[in-house]
């Protein structure tokens, strides 16, 4: 399988059904919040993904009847396809897999008191294209001082959304800069998603 420059595409570890790890986590961007509109500029930037690559794989959602494009004077505004009868098995089976980064994000970005927050473990392993059995559970790094109560809730919140569980740790920002123990060395030398 290639892209239009003829490179080789792998599918995504996390759920190798897609075409390619950018097809699943547009999908999730996309299809997380079904009733907000996207530019394909705001989706190259939440990606990192050049224009032009986003672009294309736009099109082929597109023609797979997923999505639904709509102009807004010279501007291109992206949605999910709700009328579309895939959608709702696809929506849940892509936030299962690419999802975490953006429910994550959701749930535990107005708590105060958080300085840093990373998605570790074997879901970032897979994210980030190591080989695996598939993950079963959320690990959820928190650097700084946040009320665990608050915590919580949200990992509570994150766990309905995602269909799996969410396991949060907490450090503080002296105890995960200066930290020698095991739990810290293994996570500082393992994938880290940073979420904020």
């Amino acid at each position: 399988m290639s892209d239009t420059e003829g490179v080789p595409i792998a599918a995504p570890p996390l759920l190798p059904i897609f075409r390619s790890q950018l097809q699943g986590e547009l999908l999730a961007l996309i299809l997380v919040d079904p009733d907000r509109r996207w530019t394909i500029d705001e989706v190259a930037r939440r990606t990192g993904q050049p224009y032009q690559t986003v672009a294309t794989e736009i099109r082929r959602l597109q023609d797979a009847d997923l999505i639904v494009v709509s102009m807004i004077g010279r501007t291109k505004q992206l949605s999910a396809n709700a009328a579309n009868p895939y959608l709702r098995p696809l929506t849940q089976l892509v936030i299962m897999s690419f999802g975490p980064p953006l429910v994550v994000h959701e749930e535990f970005a107005m708590i105060a008191g958080i300085e840093a927050m990373y998605i570790y473990g074997s879901w970032a392993a897979r994210h980030e294209g190591e080989l695996g059995p598939t993950p079963h559970d959320i690990d959820l790094l928190i650097i700084g001082t946040p009320n665990r109560d608050d915590i919580h809730d949200a990992a509570q919140r994150a766990q309905r959304r995602l269909g799996r569980e969410v396991n949060v740790t907490q450090r503080t920002r002296m105890q995960w800069e200066t930290g020698t123990d095991g739990f810290t060395t293994q996570v500082r030398s393992s994938p880290m998603i940073h979420i904020q």
